[in-house]
């Protein structure tokens, strides 16, 4: 059924003419409108703008007197915070390390670095659209470093795709050694583990790392080195003892 529709057949000079008369009156009662407005407006605007470089410059002064800092999405990309993974499918993968918000996790990962524990271990569980998980001298998932379990330093940060965190067991506080690498977003892990890093470069080589439960022909470490450390980096890895 149509809808039933009320038309006019007023003649077009007549709409003309009326639209003539409305745009006149239109445009010579809207500049002194708007001027009126704008002049009561202007004291208050000041008195706003004023009130807000107040309040501006009293948070900054408390934030410096506060001495916490202000969270940053982004950390400065520096050598000795840079992780670098070169991969047996030939990626180096380059990861920016957090420790503003993971200190300990952070430390814990370059002492590891250094003592070459990560050179020749393998990608263990990787699962396709989700995450690549390493970093387990036994190859297993059962495994880590001789050094004590970590204390959890769950944060702010997301886990989104490149997002570099700590893999653990039930405790909260059983991060060891064994750490994942998002190969796509997954919200549901924020504030359950420990994030420390996220990839800036590389990650074409990530995404080649051999899926699998563990992989038929896993993609291994060939080596670890914080990118400062430059030529200390090619010392060769001894064989890795699996923790008691």
């Amino acid at each position: 059924m149509k809808r039933a529709m009320i038309r006019t057949t007023t003649p077009l000079s007549t709409r003309l003419l009326a639209f003539g008369l409305g745009a006149a009156l239109l445009t010579a009662t809207a500049a002194p409108v708007f001027a009126q407005r704008t002049a009561q407006d202007a004291a208050k605007e000041a008195q706003l703008s004023e009130r807000a470089k107040k309040d501006a410059a009293a948070l900054r002064a408390e934030e410096a007197n506060s001495g916490v800092k202000p969270l940053t999405a982004m950390a400065p990309i520096t050598p000795d915070n840079v992780w670098v993974l070169d991969l047996s499918d030939g990626g180096r993968v380059r990861i920016l390390l957090r420790p503003d918000v993971s200190p300990l996790t952070v430390t814990r990962i370059k002492d590891l670095t250094r003592k070459h524990f990560y050179d020749g271990l393998a990608f263990h569980r990787v699962i396709d659209g989700f995450m690549a998980q390493g970093g387990d001298p036994k190859g297993d998932g059962t495994g880590g470093s001789q050094e004590p379990d970590l204390k959890a330093e769950f944060n702010w940060l997301p886990h989104m795709r490149g997002t570099v965190s700590m893999a653990r067991a039930e405790a909260d506080d059983s991060a060891n050694s064994q750490f994942f690498i998002m190969l796509m977003p997954r919200m549901q892990l924020d504030h359950k583990y420990t994030i420390f890093g996220r990839v800036i470069s590389g990650m074409d080589g990530v995404d080649k790392i051999a899926k699998g439960e563990p992989p038929e022909q896993p993609t291994k470490i060939v080596r670890a080195y914080i990118e400062a450390d430059g030529g200390q980096a090619a010392a060769p890895a001894p064989a890795a003892t699996p923790a008691g």
